[in-house]
C-alpha cells in the first residue's frame, strides 16, 4: 500500500476521509439510540444506560487505538496506516448492519472504536505538509469537513432511519469503501524519511504516550482543558438524539435534520471564518473566546421549552468551533516534526478517553432526571453540567496561556 511514485500531498483527500468517516458516524446518530432501545425490549432509561456503555467502550477503543495508530505512523507512514483504517471502518458497519443481538453491537463498536483512532493521523498528514503559519486555517478546514459531514450523515441517516433502522449503516459501510478504493489510488505519503523513527512501545501505549508529553511543557500545560472540553462535547454528542426525541418528540428525520443544521453553520464557519478570525484574535484569545460561546450555547440548549429555539441556538453555537482549531495550532507549534504524529494521536487518545466518563455521565444524568422516581425532573441537566465542564476547561486554558507567556519571558 506505499505509494509508487512521488505526488503532490493530497489535502483534498484527508479532507474527502474526515468527511466520509463523520458522514458515516453522522447516519447512526438519529438510529443507534433507537436500535439500542428495541433491544433492550422498549425500555428507554434501559436503552439510556445501554447507550451509555457502548459509547464508552467505543470511546475507550479509540483512546487506545489513536497513539498506537499515530506512532505506527510515524515509523511506516501515514499513508498506509490511513487505508488500513478506513478498511476497518467498512467491516465495522457491515456487522452493525447485520447484527442480530445487543452483543454484535459491543464487538462491533470496540472496531469502529480503534480505527477511529486514524483522526489523529490524518492530523498528523496536515502537520507534515502545511507550513506552521497556514496550519489554523488548515485545521480549521478539518473543522469544515467535520461540519459537512454531520450535515449530510445525519441528514440521510434520518431519511434512512424512517425507511429500515439498518439501512444507514450499510449506507455508512459504502461511503468507507469508496473512500478505501479512492485512497488506494489518489493518497501519496507526506512524511519524509529523515523525519520517520522507531515504534517504540512504551510511547504507542495510551499511557506511555500521555506520559511521554510530559517533554513538552506547554502542550502538558493544556492537557487537562483539552480533556474537559472533549468531555462536555462527549456528553452533549452521546445524548442529543435521546434529549430531542424525549422532550420536542422529535422523529429520526428531524433529529437529523438539527445534525445538519449545526453541520452548515459549523462547516460555514470553520472553512470560511476561522482563517480569517484566528489570525486577528491569536490562537489564545480565538480558544477563549470559543470556550466561552459554547458553554452558553449549552445552557441555551438546556432552558430551550421549544423544539424551534434549538435551531436558533444553533446559528449562535458555531462561534464556538474558534477553540479546536485555535488549540491545536497552538500545540503543533511546540513539537518537532517527527513527534507530530505521537503527539495528535495523545490528543485523538484524550478525546476518546473523555468520552468514556462523558457519555456515562451524560445518559446517566439524563436518565436519572427522566425517572419517574426522580426528586427533579430535569431533561437539560447534562447540558448544563457540560457547560460548567467547559467554563472549567476555559479556566485551565487561560492559566496554561499566562504560564507559557511568563516562561517564554524568563
Amino acid at each position: 500500500m506505499s505509494s509508487p511514485s512521488p505526488r503532490p500531498p493530497a489535502v483534498g483527500f484527508i479532507f474527502v476521509t474526515l468527511t466520509l468517516a463523520i458522514m458515516g458516524f453522522g447516519l447512526l446518530i438519529p438510529v443507534l439510540p433507537k436500535l439500542i432501545v428495541e433491544f433492550r425490549g422498549g425500555d428507554m432509561t434501559s436503552g439510556t444506560h445501554t447507550y451509555g456503555v457502548i459509547f464508552g467502550i467505543y470511546a475507550l477503543m479509540q483512546f487506545i487505538g489513536s497513539p498506537i495508530l499515530g506512532a505506527l505512523s510515524d515509523r511506516f507512514g501515514r499513508r498506509r496506516i490511513i487505508l488500513i483504517a478506513t478498511a476497518g471502518s467498512a467491516i465495522d458497519y457491515v456487522i452493525m448492519a447485520c447484527a442480530p443481538s445487543l452483543g454484535w453491537l459491543f464487538v462491533a463498536r470496540i472496531i469502529a472504536g480503534f480505527t477511529a483512532g486514524v483522526y489523529a493521523t490524518a492530523n498528523a498528514y496536515i502537520v507534515d505538509v502545511t507550513p506552521p503559519e497556514k496550519r489554523a486555517g488548515a485545521f480549521g478546514m478539518l473543522g469544515a469537513a467535520f461540519g459537512i459531514g454531520f450535515v449530510l450523515g445525519p441528514l440521510l441517516g434520518g431519511f434512512l432511519g424512517e425507511i429500515d433502522l439498518r439501512l444507514p449503516f450499510w449506507a455508512a459501510a459504502g461511503c468507507s469503501a469508496v473512500n478505501w478504493f479512492w485512497g488506494l489510488f489518489v493518497l501519496p505519503e507526506s512524511l519524509k524519511p529523515e523525519n520517520r523513527r522507531a515504534f517504540d512501545l512504551k510511547r504507542a501505549n495510551p499511557v506511555g504516550a500521555l506520559l511521554a508529553v510530559r517533554r513538552f511543557p506547554a502542550v502538558l500545560g493544556l492537557v487537562e482543558a483539552y480533556f474537559i472540553m472533549m468531555m462536555a462535547q462527549a456528553m452533549m454528542f452521546s445524548m442529543w438524539a435521546l434529549y430531542t426525541e424525549y422532550r420536542y418528540e422529535w422523529t429520526p428525520r428531524l433529529v437529523g435534520f438539527s445534525l445538519m443544521m449545526a453541520g452548515v453553520m459549523s462547516g460555514l464557519f470553520q472553512a470560511l471564518l476561522v482563517k480569517r478570525i484566528v489570525p486577528r484574535l491569536g490562537e489564545t484569545r480565538s480558544v477563549l473566546v470559543g470556550f466561552t460561546v459554547a458553554a452558553l450555547a449549552y445552557i441555551g440548549y438546556g432552558l430551550a421549552t421549544q423544539g424551534w429555539m434549538i435551531f436558533a441556538i444553533i446559528v449562535v453555537a458555531c462561534l464556538g468551533g474558534l477553540s479546536g482549531p485555535a488549540l491545536q495550532s497552538y500545540i503543533s507549534k511546540h513539537v518537532p516534526p517527527n513527534e507530530q504524529g505521537a503527539v495528535q494521536g495523545v490528543l485523538g487518545g484524550l478525546q476518546s478517553l473523555a468520552s468514556i466518563p462523558g457519555a456515562l455521565i451524560a445518559t446517566w444524568s439524563f436518565g436519572w432526571a427522566i425517572a419517574p422516581s426522580s426528586p427533579i425532573h430535569l431533561p437539560g441537566l447534562p447540558l448544563f453540567e457540560g457547560a460548567g465542564f467547559l467554563i472549567i476547561a476555559m479556566l485551565l486554558t487561560w492559566r496554561s496561556f499566562r504560564k507559557d507567556a511568563a516562561a517564554a519571558l524568563s
